[in-house]
């Protein structure tokens, strides 16, 4: 996909990145809807409610469960990445948008770099139905989970939960993840509804009864309900294609981090607690972000970073000829691009050159 910003993101619990003290610290999450969410953790005056916060977070211990696996080096360069997966479970109050066709998948996944300096930060998309090489795995119960040469990334998820997403992520680009976090579609749309909306500007209607969307043209204040139908709709603008749905969400996130930047969660603490109550609820992080104390840590380096200091693409993909609803990554592009994150320099133009975009640019402002 083409460029559709210029800035960067990626962050971190304590601040540092890998275990030695000397180096550089860091900070960051969401990921796309999430980002600006942590951050809201982060900020200051909440050792009230310290144990509530806390009981509200579940986590997965990533680094466990890969423990025994073959992991790309743990490399100290001052940056941090971060896997954020938007899950698509029906499971509970996600029961309203649909059955389950099986077990749930990854419907939103971006790989954060937060530079080192937390000035800037990158978010690379991938697409969930990029035909890639998915690893071995072992699901949660521990049954091990052959490995398959031409899958959808989002069965990664399906078939092994977020350890297999992760390691399918860290096989496909050799860079390791820091850190790893997960948002519902209740989730988000308590967080949106908390923050008291998001405003984006449409440039076209966007009428899509699957996700529930109906907009005109214009500016609007995006409820919960509305948010998340804007970041999951396919058929409301632009030619249907995952890509263009893409283009939608990168837009929103910008608008996001913009909001919880003008609402002031940062000097109210009666605005920082609701929307810190709700982020721990509706976020699922690794085990090295299960407590509010790291989750603060993690958010703070946030708070320097503005909707400009964010640079967004999408993985470089093109159609799938064999199959157009898929699409196959474009092999040099996309390793400028994990090149750039692993030596933490800005991803070049030349990685998004000739890449598919879908048509949903432009369509959110």
């Amino acid at each position: 996909m083409a460029e559709q910003d210029r800035s960067h993101s990626r962050i971190r619990a304590t601040g540092r990145r890998r275990k030695p003290p000397a180096k550089g610290r860091r900070a960051l999450r969401v990921a796309a809807w999430s980002a600006a969410g942590l951050a809201v953790v982060g900020g200051g005056g909440l050792a009230y409610g310290y144990v509530t916060l806390n009981g509200n977070i579940d986590s997965v211990d990533i680094n466990a469960q890969l423990r025994d696996d073959n992991r790309p080096d743990d490399v100290d360069n001052g940056s941090m990445d971060i896997l954020v997966l938007g899950s698509d479970t029906r499971a509970g109050a996600n029961g309203a948008y649909g059955r389950d066709e099986g077990a749930a998948r990854s419907d939103t996944a971006m790989i954060l770099h937060v530079h080192e300096g937390h000035r800037k930060a990158g978010v690379v998309s991938v697409p969930r139905d990029t035909i890639i090489e998915r690893p071995d795995c072992t699901d949660k119960t521990g049954r091990p989970v052959p490995g398959q040469r031409k899958a959808m990334f989002n069965t990664a998820y399906e078939v092994g939960g977020p350890a297999c997403a992760v390691k399918t992520v860290e096989a496909m680009s050799g860079i390791r993840m820091d850190h790893y976090i997960e948002v519902d579609f209740t989730g988000f749309k308590k967080l949106i509804d908390e923050l008291g909306g998001v405003e984006v500007t449409t440039t076209a209607a966007i009428k899509d009864p699957s996700s529930h969307l109906d907009l005109a043209a214009g500016t609007h204040t995006l409820s919960g309900e509305q948010a998340l139908g804007l970041v999951r709709t396919r058929k409301g603008v632009g030619d249907g294609s995952d890509l263009g749905r893409i283009q939608l969400q990168q837009a929103f996130i910008k608008a996001f981090i913009e909001q919880v930047k003008s609402v002031g969660v940062f000097t109210s603490p009666q605005k920082l607690w609701g929307l810190a109550d709700t982020a721990t609820k509706a976020i699922t992080p690794d085990a090295e972000l299960d407590t509010v104390k790291e989750l603060a840590g993690f958010a703070r380096g946030l708070q320097r970073l503005g909707p400009d200091d964010v640079h967004m693409i999408t993985m470089p993909v093109r159609y799938d000829p064999a199959d157009l609803n898929r699409v196959v990554p474009l092999e040099a592009q996309s390793r400028q691009v994990w090149t750039a994150l692993r030596q933490d320099r800005p991803i070049p133009a030349s990685a998004t050159k000739d890449a598919a975009t879908g048509t949903a640019q432009g369509v959110v402002q």
